[in-house]
């Protein structure tokens, strides 16, 4: 439970302090505007990171005695918030954030004691004097890698995400519940970020939150093979931080090859390079994130292999990467050009049956657990009533957006109720429903799948958004009391995920009828439910 309501606090205060810092913004002159160097082509905040950090260190506060190194590693990452804030408000430079970094890095390891003293390939512990400062230069290494990975919408934040979830079920793998908590609460404030943050964005992280993470993951790695269990991997950290290691090497690389600054900004990262060889934003970011799965699964499979091993692991796919985007830059390659519309046409007929399909297994779903109240939460009362009221007035008044928006909100409240009660009504009902329950949700979810995937517009094409959510749930539902001692868990959660997104197809592409029919039905359930209640 605890673990739960650190993912809850930090994603609710993340979302709580975003909106208010996107309309200070431009007061505190932290708006990022578009130059030659950058891929956004309009002004946009960069204060993401604020509710990033506060999300996380509210979770921490709340949930954890601040004494030890946690008080020095919340202090340090108030520090970067704070250079990070006034980077992202003055552009003060380089130096100025690694005077920020120092003054964050530097206590948390020499008074705060934490400091690397096993490394791969060596089998006795580095003395203290040599291993304190490579941990101090480790750790600010990580800080800048990734906030040099900070260059399209959602890139950043879903590479920490997938490092993230990977030291969250290492943690859990080796009984260090503390560390969960800290992974699971970044991974809160992260996931509010994002949800403005998806392209096209409506806010980025700025310095404040890409030092920010850069900072948590570095100390959490350290954290993790260094106390939590000495005996992972020592070169394990590769694979958990993943690209942006390999990242910001291959691009000072290239700098000095160019004669260049080090730390002038360039447009050689590797999505700048994905853009270049004609990938749009979508596909780039995906196949990043295709990388970073890869060397977390990597990291979860191989944790107790050799140095030697783990290291091949990392080295040689990201040798194939840079080989590959060389290649495809001196040979010109680039991604063809493919139209759509002579393959929406041919599935058009297909994707209309399946949003008709999904349009009333939804509604019927919905009435269905109107019958499973007796398993609803305790005090689910006034939430039926508001679900009730507010989607018969969104059908009454069909063009009031505000009452629309209310409605679908509720509407997707009494979905995740819904859930939780047949989950409990199945439990003592004949195994054949039990079957038919989990026949419906497959095929719900293979339905919403096909329309993803068939849709002719953008509004409800799956987004970046998607795959960290399917992780993030995923991650949580493992180590919230472990998926092995609790199957149902995960279970009820993949099902709530499944059910909103069917509601949210049918907002999106069932058109009048089908969303008059979801109210219909949503404000039904809602009142037989609750006259149950009262009864």
């Amino acid at each position: 439970m605890m673990l739960l309501l650190a993912v809850l606090t930090a994603v609710v205060v993340s979302i709580a302090v975003i909106p208010l810092m996107i309309r200070l913004a431009p007061r505190l002159h932290m708006v990022d505007l578009p130059d030659p160097r950058k891929v956004h082509a309009r002004p946009v905040p960069r204060v993401g990171g604020i509710g990033i950090a506060l999300g996380t260190i509210a979770a921490i506060a709340l949930l954890t005695r601040l004494d030890g190194w946690l008080a020095y590693y919340v202090a340090g990452a108030l520090v970067l918030v704070v250079f990070g804030a006034l980077d992202d408000a003055f552009e003060m430079g380089h130096y100025a954030k690694f005077l920020g970094q120092l003054i964050a890095v530097v206590p948390l390891v020499y008074a705060g004691g934490l400091w690397i003293s096993s490394v791969p390939f060596l089998s006795q512990p580095l003395p203290p004097a040599i291993g304190k400062a490579f941990t101090v230069f480790a750790i600010v290494g990580v800080i800048n890698a990734i906030n040099h990975s900070d260059g399209l919408d959602g890139l950043a934040g879903g590479e920490a995400t997938l490092s993230l979830c990977c030291i969250a079920y290492l943690a859990n793998a080796v009984g260090d519940m503390t560390l969960v908590l800290l992974a699971l609460a970044a991974l809160g404030g992260i996931f509010g970020f994002l949800r403005f943050n998806t392209h096209p964005a409506r806010v980025f992280m700025g310095d404040a939150g890409s030092q920010f993470i850069g900072f948590s993951i570095g100390v959490f790695t350290v954290i993790l093979t260094q106390r939590a269990s000495t005996g992972l991997s020592m070169a394990l950290p590769l694979l958990v931080i993943g690209l942006p290691i390999m990242d910001i090497l291959a691009v000072f690389a290239m700098r000095i090859a160019g004669g260049v600054n080090w730390f002038r900004a360039t447009k050689n990262h590797v999505h700048h390079r994905l853009l270049g060889l004609g990938f749009d934003h979508y596909q780039a970011v995906l196949l990043i994130y295709g990388v970073q799965t890869f060397f977390a699964l990597s990291a979860i499979a191989f944790r107790y292999e050799t140095d030697a091993f783990v290291t091949a692991l990392y080295f040689v796919p990201c040798a194939l990467l840079f080989a590959s985007l060389t290649i495809g830059e001196r040979t010109g390659w680039r991604v063809s050009e493919r139209s759509g519309v002579s393959r929406v046409a041919r599935i058009a007929r297909l994707s209309r049956w399946l949003i008709r399909v999904v349009a009333l297994a939804v509604p019927v779903f919905l009435v269905s657990g109107s019958l499973a109240v007796a398993h609803l939460p305790a005090g689910s009362a006034p939430a039926l009533l508001a679900a009730a009221v507010v989607n018969a007035a969104a059908l009454a008044f069909p063009n009031a957006r505000a009452l629309r928006l209310a409605a679908g909100g509720c509407l997707y409240g009494l979905a995740a109720l819904w859930v939780f009660a047949v989950e409990g009504a199945a439990g003592s009902a004949p195994h054949f429903l039990d079957v038919l329950l989990t026949g419906y949700f497959a095929a719900l979810a293979l339905a919403v799948a096909l329309v993803w995937k068939l849709a002719a517009d953008s509004e409800f094409a799956p987004t970046t958004l998607d795959f960290l959510i399917a992780v993030l749930v995923s991650v949580t539902a493992f180590v919230s009391g472990g998926i092995q001692d609790q199957p149902g868990v995960a279970s009820l959660l993949v099902k709530v995920v499944i059910l909103l997104y069917a509601c949210e197809l049918v907002e999106v592409h069932a058109g009048p009828r089908g969303r008059a029919l979801l109210r219909v039905c949503g404000a039904a359930a809602a009142g037989i439910a609750l006259l149950q209640t009262l009864v």
